[in-house]
């Protein structure tokens, strides 16, 4: 397992710090607070629900992504992270799970997952947001990494019409080179949704973007989380400098 080195910040009077989980106590923090945020929430109907946390088989191949609240000594954010060693161990990343990413498959010995980030809604703001980020950044740096990808959530609240919306927007202005592509395995069904609504970008996706990232095909529809999941590609060499810098300073 990669090592981080601590990270702290005085941000209105808390400091948070940022680190990869050690032994299956602080795996086991991050996944109650997933639990707290996925199903009590959002609503999403997991399989693991009857232990109050959100697990699965990818888990024990991740590294697990921290940032705690030092003051009541509680985990306020997480990313999973799936390194292409542990992909092969497995079989596969996460994503493929949702998608055919046959196109991609010649990068994944330098490819890193992200997945499961969540946030405490008490500790919704930039500055988590920053130590969650600035965590990645120096996982990317220290094992050599090129590419990241990722699955960001939409809400299907609505029936699934924000998403198509959001989708028929950004894609007009992110989508990746054809030879980035991946394929739906459970589309959502954009011909059957109004297109058209002034929706508001998620902060997460908002994030990605802004970084460099490219959306690389219509959207997949998760039943167990009810969303509809964007398939993100960010090739480290696309990165915005400006925000490298911040996160890489920290």
């Amino acid at each position: 397992m990669l090592e981080l080195n601590s990270q702290a910040s005085l941000t209105h009077e808390r400091r948070l710090t940022t680190t990869l989980a050690h032994g299956e106590a602080e795996i086991l923090e991050a996944q109650r607070l997933r639990f707290k945020v996925f199903a009590e929430e959002l609503g999403a109907n997991l399989p693991s629900a009857k232990e109050g946390v959100d697990r699965d088989m990818f888990d024990r191949y991740c590294d697990h992504l921290l940032v705690r609240e030092n003051q009541a000594n509680r985990v306020i954010g997480t990313y999973r992270i799936l390194s292409p060693q542990r992909a092969q161990e497995i079989g596969g990343y996460y994503s493929q799970t949702e998608f055919d990413m046959t196109r991609l498959l010649h990068l994944s010995d330098r490819m890193v997952e992200l997945g499961r980030s969540c946030v405490h809604q008490d500790f919704r703001d930039g500055a988590t947001i920053t130590h969650l980020w600035s965590g990645i950044a120096h996982y990317m740096l220290q094992g050599g990494y090129e590419y990241l990808i990722g699955c960001a959530s939409i809400s299907m609240a609505d029936g699934g019409h924000v998403a198509a919306s959001l989708y028929r927007k950004l894609h007009r202005i992110h989508a990746a080179p054809i030879e980035y592509s991946v394929f739906p395995r459970c589309p959502l069904p954009m011909h059957a949704l109004n297109q058209h609504l002034d929706a508001p970008i998620p902060p997460l996706i908002k994030g990605y973007l802004r970084l460099g990232a490219f959306i690389c095909g219509e959207p997949a529809w998760d039943p167990e989380f009810n969303t509809a999941d964007l398939f993100i590609l960010l090739p480290i060499s696309r990165l915005n400098r400006r925000y490298a810098k911040h996160f890489l300073k920290m």
